[in-house]
């Protein structure tokens, strides 16, 4: 199946009911797309309650792809908020067995730092989060270039592949290092996910001198030419895995929603199962 999706469910207007409350998004989300990621995970770990909630918001077979915390990916360079790692890592797992007991976690997607280069340091440490991890299906998303050296691509995804890891394909802005070029491939036969960070070089290159960098970093608008690349694409990675997730985040300018819903036309999907769109104050039958 083909899951169409994107970054968290609060910030796309076009998706809302009128009468909508912030309390109300994630139900009126779930009417229009069956996954999406928890990206507020990265910065906290969210408590069992709100994992219920979430889950409770949600139809029977949607999904959510659950990204790691901070802490794990090594974006945190302040000192954990934890008495120890094992703690963090208890804490997270806690959290990600919530959204599995409900048969709603897609995946955990571990997404590492731009200075996560390849060297053998950071091979282990991959290896060590999937110790950590092993119950849940773990998605890796690389952010540096040097993986995907001609060198090293091969035994890259014979690494993700040997161990059972799925490769997180990326279309995003080709500016450097900090940035992987959009390699169709599929290292599990059950599941891969694509992410869709936008093509704004000038934001990606440049986002980090400025404090509202996510606003500048994923300001992108896809046409219909790129979205006919995308969705090759993904008809590509269909031919590799059972499942293929599509996660759009170019959302600083409310993009993201209406794109993912292009593609969808693109490939003539139609979902069943999605939450009741509400009606408006005075539509319907009286």
């Amino acid at each position: 199946m083909i899951y169409i999706g994107l970054t968290g469910w609060g910030d796309h207007p076009i998706l809302y009911s009128e009468l909508s409350t912030s309390r109300d998004k994630l139900f009126d989300y779930s009417g229009h797309f069956p996954v999406v990621e928890v990206d507020t995970s990265f910065y906290g770990i969210p408590s069992l309650k709100s994992v219920e909630k979430w889950c409770n918001d949600t139809p029977s077979n949607f999904k959510f792809v659950l990204k790691a915390y901070q802490g794990i990916t090594g974006h945190l360079r302040d000192e954990l908020p934890f008495e120890s790692r094992n703690d963090m890592f208890n804490a997270f797992k806690e959290c990600a067995r919530g959204f599995q007991l409900q048969g709603k976690l897609a995946m955990v997607l571990v997404q590492f730092p731009p200075w996560f280069d390849c060297q053998n340091k950071n091979v282990q440490y991959i290896r060590y989060v999937k110790q950590q991890l092993t119950d849940f299906p773990i998605a890796i998303e690389f952010r540096n270039q040097s993986w995907y050296l001609e060198k090293n691509r091969g035994e890259m995804f014979k690494f993700l592949q040997e161990n059972e890891l799925i490769h997180t394909v990326c279309d995003e802005p080709q500016a450097g290092s900090g940035s992987i070029p959009l390699v169709g491939k599929a290292t599990s036969k059950e599941a891969v996910l694509l992410r869709i960070h936008g093509r704004n070089i000038h934001g990606w290159r440049n986002a980090g001198n400025n404090q509202n960098w996510r606003e500048v970093r994923f300001l992108y608008d896809y046409n219909e030419e790129e979205l006919e690349e995308i969705a090759n694409v993904i008809l590509e990675l269909k031919q590799q895995s059972r499942d293929v997730f599509v996660l759009f985040n170019n959302n600083s300018g409310h993009h993201a929603a209406k794109n993912a819903k292009r593609i969808m036309e693109m490939l003539n999907i139609e979902y069943s199962n999605l939450s009741p769109k509400q009606l408006n104050m005075f539509e319907g039958d009286f």
